[in-house]
């Protein structure tokens, strides 16, 4: 993979964007539990987790035939992710809010 990673190579797929998400709100998980929390088939889980480890976003730990994976914070990248995702959740919240302040009106 190329040194440089575009963003829109990385969010230009919805599992990738839903993977990353799921590891920054629960820490580590195993492949089981991405799979359950994001709704993504084992072969797509498995194959945006590929591409997140070659990127240099995700770690991957084996212990025999487990695979945990979490974001690897050693990357420039995931700071800026964790930084997006959460300033994205807190404004698509107050945009919520406003919606509904509005609709009540």
């Amino acid at each position: 993979m190329s040194q440089t990673l575009e963003v829109e190579r990385l969010f230009s797929s919805y599992g990738r964007s839903k993977i990353i998400g799921i590891l920054l709100e629960y820490g580590e998980l195993n492949i089981t539990e991405i799979i359950k929390k994001s709704g993504l088939s084992h072969t797509t889980v498995s194959s945006h987790l590929s591409f997140l480890v070659k990127a240099g976003i995700v770690k991957e730990k084996r212990f025999n035939r487990i695979r945990i994976f979490r974001l690897d914070y050693a990357s420039p990248l995931v700071p800026v992710l964790q930084n997006f995702f959460s300033e994205w959740k807190e404004a698509s919240s107050l945009s919520r809010s406003i919606s509904i302040d509005q609709a009540n009106e």
